[in-house]
């Protein structure tokens, strides 16, 4: 073979840099891109075979990654195709650059490197990214065929000569360059290569490991063992998702998500997604155990194209509250751009997000049919998806409003139609509405919970962070139904009937209870209004009104708006003293003004220790003067 140099092209002079500043947004794919490559070469070599259009012997098919500190280099070895001379000049010189003048025109006008798509070939100058000087020793598969080198500087300049590899495939070589030697490290690489490679479907070796092989007996007949070098081959070259369903069990599944995720819970369950029309698409997606805690792990699902992994920022391919959930996806279909690092938009992932929202719903349905009592007992964990989901997924709540639960505060769950026919009959007010009642803290609400099953009301148990918007939902959703937090008001007022109880108070007494308590309490956020109520409720409840309350709870989680200004508001609440209470008609009869602010203040400090609200001086002053009053 005659040696050859020559140059590139005469337009592509600011091609590398470009390459090395902006088409990779990290620069550590260098090493996916070329291992990529070589697995597409050995690949192609087995698909030839597998045609009958080459004779020879496969052997031993892997790529090998090789790194020398001393020579400053990183060899990519492969048994693949090769290249002669000719498809180095085609394929390395005059593919990836035949559009050198398109390219830059269209960098020119994109925004950032990102909008720049693959269809520029230019993979493999990722190399120069890292690398001073690049070479490729190859040898093609063809019959005949000479060994040929290629050797470039990262400038226009490059120089063909004869090669020396004597069986097929090709040797990439990089002479890494010096703001680039932290590559050099064979812990960093042995990184980069599981994240990258971790499921690639051909054996990838990274250097060699010592492993005990058995060596006979010793004199006694015990087993001798002996150490020895083998190849250290770092990837699973057959992850389930590339395997059927029918010959998977539920050992294998939990098998690959603890290889995974070794540190976590074991899933609930799983869905394995399989689809090649109108789109390729395989996976396998667990519903993690996340509990109410929103500690949104997004970054989970890793997507994968042919095995390689891509990315883990897979939010314009799974729903937005799919986030939550772990696995992998993998789809050749999935556009990317020139580094294969940020997703494209376009009508097949729209496709695709469509179709793993519907197959996380069937699977959710086929869960809550085929055993209901094991779907409750998982509620508290798939709670916070399936609520996520119809909260921001319009299709995703036609679907799953058959299957969403709710609980109360005795651990039982309804579907949405069953809860309505359980409380209709006492819980409908004086115009028609369902009322729901529900504590988002059971602990602090315990009286107004106890006061409400007296009554036969039942009260839902909404403690999740999301169900703020869950409930603003059901109220849009559920014809005449209303949510109201059970201590938003006294009962009667939370739950309006025709018959309400009417004070036993005059006009007269009523201003002067009033005035007592505003005496007593001695706060503008504290609004008080004397009412007739039954005589077993508490003589004074404090609430705050259920509209303010929801919408400074919506601000404290990031609304915007009108929420926001809601939020800045100083909390302000009502005051409602019950005139038919006993300890009223004292306060009224007692002429000692001293006693009847005591006795106010007494009865008012009670109904904030109901609700956690007794803290401080306040609460110390409260235990001095039950003490002084058991006296």
């Amino acid at each position: 073979m005659q040696q050859e140099k020559g140059t590139i092209s005469i337009h592509t002079e600011n091609i590398f840099p470009i390459i090395k500043k902006f088409l990779y947004s990290d620069n550590e794919i260098f090493l996916r891109e070329l291992v990529s490559n070589a697995v597409d070469a050995t690949q192609k070599l087995k698909r030839l075979s597998s045609l009958g259009e080459y004779k020879g012997e496969l052997g031993e098919l892997k790529v090998s990654v090789a790194l020398d500190k001393e020579k400053k280099t990183i060899t990519i070895s492969d048994r693949g195709i090769g290249m002669t001379a000719e498809e180095i000049k085609k394929y390395i010189n005059q593919v990836a650059f035949s559009g050198a003048t398109e390219f830059m025109e269209k960098f020119k006008e994109a925004k950032d490197a990102n909008e720049i798509i693959g269809k520029f070939g230019l993979g493999f100058y990722s190399a120069f990214m890292v690398a001073d000087t690049v070479e490729i020793n190859t040898l093609s598969y063809k019959e005949g065929a000479e060994a040929a080198r290629w050797v470039c500087d990262g400038s226009t300049s490059f120089e063909i000569t004869e090669g020396d590899r004597s069986e097929r495939g090709s040797d990439i070589i990089l002479h890494i360059n010096a703001e680039s030697e932290e590559f050099l490290d064979e812990h960093k690489l042995r990184s980069i290569l599981l994240k990258y490679g971790q499921f690639l479907p051909v054996p990838i070796q990274f250097g060699t490991r010592t492993e005990s092989v058995p060596d006979g007996e010793d004199e006694e007949g015990k087993p001798k063992y002996k150490e020895v070098e083998v190849d250290d081959i770092i990837n699973n070259t057959a992850p389930i998702w590339t395997k059927s369903p029918s010959d998977l069990t539920d050992e294998d599944y939990l098998n690959f998500y603890r290889e995974l995720y070794p540190f976590s819970e074991e899933p609930l369950f799983w869905i394995h997604l399989n689809v090649d029309y109108p789109f390729n698409l395989t996976g396998v997606l667990y519903f993690p155990k996340v509990k109410n805690e929103m500690e949104l792990q997004r970054n989970k699902i890793k997507l994968f194209s042919r095995q390689v992994f891509i990315t883990d920022e897979v939010k314009d391919i799974v729903p937005e509250f799919l986030m939550l959930m772990h696995g992998v996806i993998d789809s050749p279909d999935i556009p990317l751009n020139v580094s294969r690092s940020f997703l494209q938009a376009d009508s097949n992932v729209k496709k695709i997000n469509a179709y793993i929202t519907r197959k996380v719903a069937d699977k959710l349905s086929e869960l809550f049919k085929a055993d209901r009592k094991a779907y409750e007992e998982k509620w508290k964990d798939i709670g916070l998806f399936i609520k996520y989901g119809m909260v921001s997924d319009e299709k995703f709540y036609d679907r799953a409003k058959d299957f969403v639960l709710l609980g109360n505060v005795h651990h039982q769950y309804f579907t949405l139609p069953e809860y309505a026919e359980k409380v209709k009959a006492e819980q409908t007010d004086k115009n028609g509405n369902l009322v729901y009642l529900y504590a988002n803290d059971p602990g602090k609400q315990d009286g107004f919970i106890s006061s409400a099953g007296k009554r036969g009301y039942d009260v839902l148990l909404m403690d999740g962070p999301l169900d703020n918007h869950f409930i603003s939902q059901l109220e849009q959703k559920q014809e005449k139904t209303q949510l109201k937090r059970v201590d938003a008001d006294v009962l009667d007022k939370l739950i309006e009937k025709d018959l309400l109880i009417e004070s036993v108070l005059s006009e007269d007494e009523s201003k002067t209870v009033k005035e007592l308590f505003d005496k007593a309490i001695d706060k503008t956020s504290m609004s008080v209004e004397v009412t007739g109520l039954s005589p077993d409720d508490m003589p004074v409840t404090v609430t705050m009104d259920e509209f303010m309350r929801r919408m400074k709870d919506m601000s404290r989680m990031g609304g915007g708006g009108m929420m926001g200004f809601y939020g800045n508001l100083p909390d302000n609440y009502k005051v409602s003293v019950n005139g038919n209470h006993k300890l009223i008609r004292r306060m009224l009869e007692t002429t000692d003004e001293a006693t009847q602010k005591r006795l106010a203040r007494q009865a008012f400090d009670l109904a904030l220790l109901s609700q956690g609200m007794l803290t401080g001086a306040d609460l110390t002053a409260f235990v001095a003067r039950s003490v002084d009053l058991i006296d």
